[in-house]
């Protein structure tokens, strides 16, 4: 176990990501009732408060915490007991990140910053809306840089040496984070906030947007690298067998260093004041992060096969039987990847020019989301919780609690699938995403979006609803596990953190130069990002003085 001082800030932040997660998802629960025109909100809130809430708390606030908890608690694990500076930046970076955190979400639930997650321009919330953003996102650099600071303390002490795979993953993590927020801390502090408060008079609409997504997309790899760290390193200590390619899984992270940047632009197809060449490049740039996806893929199917065939699986697929499908650890994360395929394929559509100009505005993009991060990732993160929590509190996971954790994991694929389906056919129909209950006066194409088994609002409310109801009983759990189970008081009880081993030997040392790697990214960065944000500047258009619409 670690120690007691290294577990507090890892509990800290399970119980800021839960928090957020229990009042997220109670607002997705609204959301698709109003939807499907079963639900009127009272008149002190509106559906884009809502809207927004579910966002910012699920996609940015539960993610963020919970991944910096699993940090925490790995690296502690990795490299050994934290050092006094380091458990007191990290408190600092919790403490800061949840200041940032409870202001915005204030501004949020009083009806001040109905922006949504992506917090568009020329829609304008209060001020202190973007100052929380801006300590959000300060706070968790401080909690990067006492993680870096550990990192490079293990380094100076072992010369010579790789750092161990974990490790590695999570500096690989950090960097693309820290580099990602760049984009976003640019907007918010030099545009969004001066705008806010009345300091100067209009925005650069297509800037702000720009840098917007130069951050987004990156944001998602943050969401996805631990959940790959879980699959690459937590998956095969489960499946009783060491790491499949230690050379390949550290490849795999630099190349998402690499190709998660000059990508932002496919999420902008659709908006004018961006030239088709800098689009184009950015999709080609974007397909290349396929590369590293597959290479995942690769690994973790490999790893299941090595593992099943030593415990006697015969024949072509006679080592699926012999996978630990009884253990909630691995079966929540085995179908979280499951989900990833479907979505993966989506984001290759999204990528597309042609096909990207049908699904845009609609539906199928919040199926999409869900599916992405919905489901890959969130399981993931549901599946470490059932150890992670009883490794950092010293309770057990007991029998009763374990098949709760079974339901839980299986209502939440039940309602995933037929809410981000129907989602996903809605938006081929041609319905909007963004926007509450929308009947246009009865026509007879908005009318085929309330029928059909499938292809219904309904059957979103349905899945929106089994989602909320596996939520809570989830959050039941984590209660559960961090307050209520019983302490284990034999050694055969406690939870360990299962890392794999992984083999060195034959890894090359320059892929961990990290000079190399982000060196080339910021290449690739000024490469698809010098040009057209220059353009962006100097051939502005007049500046929009802001709209408030709620």
């Amino acid at each position: 176990m670690m120690g007691i001082q290294d577990r507090k800030p890892a509990i800290a932040n399970i119980i800021v990501a839960y928090s957020a997660f229990l009042i997220g998802t109670f607002c997705g629960l609204l959301q698709v009732f109003v939807r499907s025109d079963a639900l009127d909100l009272p008149k002190w809130l509106d559906y884009y408060q809502i809207l927004t809430a579910h966002g910012v708390l699920l996609a940015l606030i539960y993610t963020t915490f919970f991944i910096f908890a699993f940090f925490i608690s790995g690296m502690s694990k990795a490299l050994g007991t934290f050092g006094p500076k380091v458990r007191q930046f990290l408190w600092l970076g919790f403490a800061v990140t949840t200041i940032g955190t409870i202001l915005a979400t204030v501004m949020i639930i009083s009806g001040k910053a109905s922006v949504l997650y992506t917090f568009y321009a020329p829609l304008k919330a209060s001020g202190w809306f973007y100052i929380g953003l801006a300590l959000w996102v300060v706070g968790t650099w401080i909690s990067c840089f006492a993680l870096v600071g550990h990192y490079i303390v293990w380094k100076k002490q072992h010369k010579g040496q790789l750092s161990p795979l974990f490790a590695f993953m999570t500096i690989t993590t950090i960097i693309l984070w820290i580099i990602a927020c760049l984009g976003v801390v640019a907007t918010v502090v030099f545009q969004y906030i001066p705008w806010a408060f009345g300091w100067v008079d209009s925005i650069n609409v297509e800037l702000s947007r720009s840098l917007f997504w130069y951050f987004g997309h990156p944001l998602v790899y943050f969401w996805l690298l631990p959940a790959y760290m879980a699959w690459y390193l937590i998956v095969p200590k489960l499946l009783g067998t060491k790491v499949f390619s230690d050379s390949l899984a550290r490849l795999a992270f630099i190349l998402f260093i690499l190709f998660s940047f000059p990508v932002g632009f496919h999420h902008q197809l659709t908006e004018p004041g961006i030239e088709s060449f800098w689009k184009f490049l950015q999709v080609v740039l974007t397909f290349m992060v396929i590369i590293p996806s597959l290479m995942t893929a690769f690994t973790v199917f490999a790893t299941f096969e090595v593992s099943g065939r030593k415990k006697g699986g015969l024949g072509l697929l006679g080592w699926f039987t012999k996978l630990p499908w009884k253990d909630i650890r691995f079966t929540s994360i085995f179908i979280a990847m499951l989900f990833f395929i479907p979505g993966g394929a989506g984001g290759i559509i999204n990528a597309s020019f042609q096909l990207n100009e049908l699904v845009h505005n609609t539906l199928w993009i919040v199926g999409h989301f869900h599916i992405t991060v919905g489901a890959p990732v969130a399981m993931t993160f549901m599946g470490l919780t059932f150890w992670l929590i009883p490794y950092l509190t010293g309770r057990q996971l007991t029998k009763s609690v374990q098949k709760l954790a079974l339901i839980q994991i299986l209502t939440w694929s039940v309602g995933m699938l037929l809410m981000s389906t129907a989602q996903h056919i809605l938006g081929l129909l041609g319905a909007p995403r963004r926007t509450a209950y929308a009947g246009y006066n009865g026509h007879p194409t908005a009318m085929e979006w309330f029928h059909g088994i499938l292809s219904n609002h309904v059957t979103m409310a349905v899945g929106g609803t089994i989602l909320f109801l596996s939520a809570m009983l989830l959050i039941y759990i984590v209660c559960n596990l961090l307050f209520l189970a019983p302490t284990a008081t034999q050694l055969a009880e406690k939870v360990e953190f299962p890392l794999a081993e992984s083999d060195t030997s034959n890894t090359p040392k320059f892929l961990e130069n990290w000079w190399i790697w982000i060196g080339i990214a910021v290449l690739l960065i000024v490469m698809a990002y010098a040009l057209p944000l220059s353009d962006m500047i100097q051939h502005a258009p007049p500046g929009s003085k802001g709209q408030i619409t709620w």
